[in-house]
């Protein structure tokens, strides 16, 4: 016997339902609701919940990769020799061109930094350890500096981070009579107090000579990429005769967080 009836729910709402009726067993078969209750974006938010239809917030710094961009076309080469040797001849093979992969990746390695907030300071430029702490008389741009030279470690970061931040001037112009033309060649920033800090590179392996990443009239940040090393031996640090040394001969520094030097405000 088939019949209808209404049931309850537990906040005393009509819920039609029809009974089929079986051996004197009441089975309840409930209708389908008109209208079903779909919490909003801002429901969510005030219960505490997550909306599944929310994007998670977008990565900062996804546009530089662990490795330098400079030597990401010799990586994938090994990686695609590996591949062709493992899968043509044989794995023993292969393992040669494995290990030029592995160590192109730690020669062009390139990690992110924790750049801390040093007001006036002068971070490290390179991975390495400091062989030269002093004065001298014959700087960059003609004058007495404090110099700081420290010798580049094979595996450490690619990239060269600039000591200060600043805006970038050009070795050949002076900005206020035009001309200077100094023969040299090196990063050298201004800082907002008129400091001027000159990095330089020296000892070139195979050649090959740091290649700049940025531009004349940039401005830059402190600890931010500046260059590529390219296998370069030394790097040289020259600041303001006012400024005050932090490291000694034999210290360790780590590019873009180990600090140098302090200049004195104005």
């Amino acid at each position: 016997m088939v019949t209808a009836a209404v049931f309850y729910t537990t906040d005393r709402r009509p819920c039609p339902a029809i009974c089929v009726v079986t051996e004197f067993v009441y089975i309840p078969v409930p209708t389908i609701p008109t209208t079903l209750s779909i919490p909003t974006a801002s429901m969510c938010r005030r219960r505490g919940l997550r909306s599944k239809n929310r994007k998670p917030p977008a990565l900062k710094g996804r546009r530089n990769p662990f490795v330098a961009r400079e030597g990401i076309p010799l990586l994938l080469a090994a990686l695609l020799a590996t591949g062709i040797t493992w899968e043509l001849v044989s794995v023993i093979w292969a393992l040669l061109p494995g290990v030029i992969f592995l160590w192109l990746f730690l020669v062009f390695r390139d990690p992110r930094r924790s750049i801390p907030a040093i007001p006036l300071g002068v971070v490290s430029p390179v991975d390495g350890v400091v062989t030269e702490v002093g004065v001298t008389d014959k700087s960059v741009l003609n004058g007495e500096a404090n110099r700081i030279v420290i010798a580049v470690d094979s595996l450490g970061t690619y990239t060269a981070r600039c000591p200060v931040e600043g805006k970038i001037m050009d070795f050949h112009t002076d900005p206020g009579n035009g001309s200077l033309n100094i023969d040299t060649s090196g990063l050298w920033v201004r800082t907002d107090e008129n400091d001027d800090v000159v990095l330089q590179f020296h000892g070139h392996r195979f050649g090959l000579a740091p290649r700049a990443i940025l531009r004349y009239g940039e401005r830059v940040g402190q600890g931010q990429r500046c260059a590529y090393l390219r296998f370069t031996r030394y790097a040289e640090v020259q600041f303001p005769i006012t400024g005050r040394p932090l490291v000694a001969a034999g210290d360790r520094v780590v590019a873009g967080t180990g600090t140098l030097a302090k200049l004195l405000p104005h």
